[in-house]
């Protein structure tokens, strides 16, 4: 029954019916909202990103295709592509790898583990605070990973990308914010 439900949804949904199109705002509005506003700052900018988001839900779910990934996948796809777009257009003060020559590389991942692995209130504010001075693409992914707890496949998904490569960005942004985190402390 569940199945016949999900599919009856989605038909509702391409026919943009509007009672299907609040239930998607019920179903996925909160997670949205907070994905966005994990990325984007201040209330009111993620509040027109997350209408941005459910605009183009709306106008581009015949596009959708169950085979590929989960209804929410897809939406988290088109959540982290607007709340990119909208990060390139605000000249935003970010940190780039290469900013460091090789020294974030040299991070043992024991040092990278110590930060992430149970961090205290303190650690979880600067963690937090790092996250501002990183790149749109990094943001998101470290986003995903840790607050939305998306897999390696889902992330890829989301991003167009490929497990490997978000396993690959996701360790080097971990270095990156722990060497964020030793420049905001001293």
């Amino acid at each position: 029954m569940q199945i016949e439900t999900e599919i009856h949804f989605l038909e509702e949904l391409r026919e943009q019916n509007p009672k299907a199109q609040r239930m998607a705002l019920e179903r996925y509005g909160s997670y949205v909202f907070a994905q966005v506003a994990r990325m984007v700052p201040g209330t009111e900018n993620a509040e027109e990103v997350y209408q941005d988001v459910f605009i183009k839900v709306f106008r581009n779910i015949a596009m959708f295709d169950e085979q590929k990934s989960s209804l929410r996948t897809w939406i988290s796809r088109i959540a982290y592509n607007e709340a990119v777009d909208w990060l390139r257009h605000k000249r935003q003060t970010v940190i780039y790898f290469e900013d460091w020559g090789d020294k974030a590389e040299e991070l043992s991942e024991a040092e990278v583990e110590e930060t992430f692995g149970h961090p205290n209130a303190e650690m979880v504010q600067l963690i937090r605070a790092a996250l501002k001075y990183l790149p749109p693409d990094e943001r998101a992914v470290i986003t995903m990973f840790y607050y939305e707890e998306m897999s390696l496949k889902e992330i890829a998904f989301v991003t167009e990308s490929v497990p490997t490569t978000v396993a690959s960005k996701l360790s080097r942004t971990r270095k990156k914010i722990c060497k964020i985190i030793q420049m905001l402390q001293s």
